[in-house]
């Protein structure tokens, strides 16, 4: 079959045309925009005023240092820092990443690995947005960088000798396919492994324990584990268990054990451990079985103790489990929806857990855990300046009814003296792929929103892992379009509730949540008031036919592989690029950065000249792109905070809230 693109020349990113395009985009959008200008300005504002811009991480000890990150009032980055923990002693800056990023548009920090004695520092940088890391090595003793420079480097560990690194490196398509070592001060960079299957990719690490560094191959549904002994780095890479086709594993240690999750025996995982002589499946024992209603998303081990990660009812929890009889109990939540995560927990021999709670209006707290005792100590709560009281602020979840009947939640948060009985201004967001799931989480730039009336809202839609890996499974490959389904499902919910109708009813979502913004655009362009998508995966057919762009290759399992007619034309029924129709679409803005290494800035760029020369509506239609800037946007946090004040503006303005005069 032969495929006519008529804007596929938006692809040559070093031509003049191309440029003049973008920037031509660019101008019009601000043109558009410039009436909202004093509210972006208030916006920026308002954000700006509810951070505590001189601030200080909390210290998480590593060896015998604490370690931390502050940021300074008017600099756009974290100093990263750490102090002799007994005695305690005087600050030393181990990077400051303001000075690093000086003379660059765009800034970024990938690794950072302190070498087991403490001497030394492994770090990367990117400075252009497209995610291509050069790794290099600093003393920490001398705050001298050593000449070793690696370019387009991923994941890095360090073994016990404090000379020898592992490294990886990525391909031309960013796919992480070799790992070597090199032991500093010498000539040879070895090559150990390599990747040759172009759905895998690779990634190093060192186990807590610090006995052995774990070499990881992936796809999206099959995985692979080698190990190395981190006090004989010259030893040979050993294999765990032979992959095969749907079965993932993932590895642990403990004393004379590997501890492994694997779904050899269903989808949400189960629990096994393993002798270290001899880690074959042959000698897998089972210490929790696979369930059916709880995802088992992982496990962390200690000295005494192992921290259960694991999702239930569309939430997740901790567990935590004694080793030595193996109790095992819940840290418990004080609110029905939150958010929780591991904090830096880098020692081995402790019986405290780091975590980090948050709630769509609790901000994100840290704590210690006393495994032993079972209680917990509240380090710090971010501080929300100007008088944040999250009593006046409430969540609900509610379910719509997919079309297969499947329930699906709807988180929501809005200000309570804000809340009319009847319809009000709503920004609904969604995801819905790779399994990630779209938990809840405090932002002090939504209060914003809130407090202007707007109700804000998650669709917990399919294709994402809220309920565990049937929930991802039923939204990809040959069921992807119940992820768009599910989410016009949520919307109809939300209008039948009361909560929104269509005029004021705006959603949002990036990357593949753009592709989600896109699809349900075209399904249904009558449900909404407008759409931001960021981003956005939308041009999913010719973006997927071609194995030499960044992650297409490795997304077969996700999407499907449209070289196969089967997952062509199922693929071509959804892709928002081929489906743009002669018809009225929702006001629109397209955001999206240069140097994007996910989703390259063409597709937007391609999606938006297309579905301008097609729609038959005059409602506005903005391509904002970041000409310094990756897949994350800005990184700084002052320009990232005026992102975030430019496309609240435009909500605000569709939803009739932004004191502008009707722009152009």
């Amino acid at each position: 079959m032969q495929r006519v693109d008529p804007y596929h020349w938006l692809r040559e990113k070093e031509s003049a045309a191309v440029r003049a395009h973008l920037e031509a985009e660019n101008a019009y959008t601000k043109a558009v925009m410039a009436p909202t200008a004093p509210i972006q300005e208030t916006l920026y504002k308002e954000m700006l005023a509810r951070i505590q811009e001189t601030d200080m991480e909390v210290p998480y000890r590593d060896g015998a240092f604490d370690y931390y990150a502050r940021t300074e009032a008017g600099k756009d980055y974290p100093i990263l820092c750490r102090r002799k923990a007994l005695p305690p002693a005087a600050e030393q800056i181990i990077l400051d990443m303001n000075a690093m990023a000086q003379g660059h548009d765009f800034f970024a920090l990938g690794a950072y690995e302190v070498s087991p004695d403490g001497r030394l520092l492994a770090f990367s940088t990117d400075i252009t947005g497209f995610r291509e890391y050069t790794l290099q090595v600093k003393a920490l003793s001398a705050n001298e960088v050593l000449p070793l420079r690696i370019e387009k480097t991923r994941s890095v560990a360090w073994a016990n000798d404090s000379q020898t690194l592992f490294y990886v490196l990525e391909d031309e398509a960013k796919r992480a396919f070799r790992l070597y070592r090199h032991r500093l001060g010498e000539t040879a960079h070895e090559l150990l492994y390599e990747e040759t299957d172009e759905r895998f990719s690779v990634g190093i690490d060192q186990s807590r324990s610090r006995g052995w560094l774990v070499l990881t191959a992936h796809s999206a549904t099959t995985s692979e584990v080698r190990i190395v002994p981190a006090d004989r780095p010259d030893a040979d890479l050993t294999l765990v268990s032979p992959r095969r086709q749907d079965h993932e594993y993932y590895l642990d240690h403990h004393g004379d054990q590997f501890w492994i999750v694997t779904n050899d025996r269903g989808r949400n995982f189960r629990l096994v451990t393993t002798p270290v002589h001899n880690p074959r499946e042959a000698h897998w024992a089972e210490l929790i079985a696979h369930r059916d209603d709880v995802m088992l998303e992982g496990v962390e081990l200690f000295a005494r103790h192992c921290v259960l990660h694991e999702r239930s009812g569309g939430f997740p929890r901790l567990r935590v489990m004694r080793i030595r009889d193996g109790e095992v109990h819940a840290i418990e939540m004080p609110e029905t929806a939150y958010s929780v995560h591991s904090g830096a927990n880098m020692e081995f021999d402790t019986d405290v857990f780091r975590f980090v709670y948050e709630s769509l209006v609790t901000p994100d707290s840290v704590f210690d855990y006393d495994m032993n005792t079972r209680t917990r100590t509240l380090l710090k709560q971010r501080p929300v300046l100007g008088g944040y009281d999250p009593v006046r602020y409430a969540s609900e979840i509610v379910y719509a009814s997919a079309e297969d009947g499947t329930q699906i939640p709807v988180s929501m948060v809005y200000r309570r003296d804000q809340r009319v009985p009847g319809p009000q201004p709503t920004l609904l967001t969604g995801y819905g792929a790779y399994g990630f799931a779209y938990d809840v989480h405090f932002s002090p730039a939504r209060l914003s929103l809130l407090d202007r009336g707007v109700i804000a809202a998650i669709a917990h839609i399919r294709g994402g892992g809220e309920k565990g890996k049937p929930w991802h499974d039923e939204g990809r490959m040959l069921a992807k379009r119940n992820t768009f389904a599910d989410f016009i499902a949520a919307a109809e919910r939300l209008i039948a509730l009361r909560y929104s109708e269509p005029s004021q009813l705006v959603i949002e979502g990036g990357s593949a949540g753009g592709l989600l913004m896109g699809a349900v655009a075209n399904q249904r362009p009558d449900l909404f008031k407008a759409v931001v998508a960021d981003v956005p995966f939308v041009d999913v057919i010719n973006t997927m036919l071609d194995a030499s762009l960044p992650l297409t290759a490795g997304e077969y399992e996700e999407w499907g592989d449209p070289r196969d007619r089967l997952y062509f034309d199922y693929m071509l029924s959804y892709s928002p690029y081929d489906n743009i129709e002669a018809k009225a679409y929702p006001a629109m803005l397209v955001e999206t950065s240069l140097n994007d290494s996910q989703v390259m800035y063409w597709e937007p760029a391609k999606y938006v000249a297309k579905l301008r020369a097609t729609k038959t509506d005059s409602n506005p239609l903005l391509l904002k792109i970041n000409m310094d800037a990756g897949h994350g946007g800005a990184s700084g946090r002052y320009d990232y905070l005026r992102e975030i004040a430019f496309t609240y503006a435009f909500v605000l303005w569709q939803l009739g809230l932004a004191d502008v005069s009707e722009a152009a």
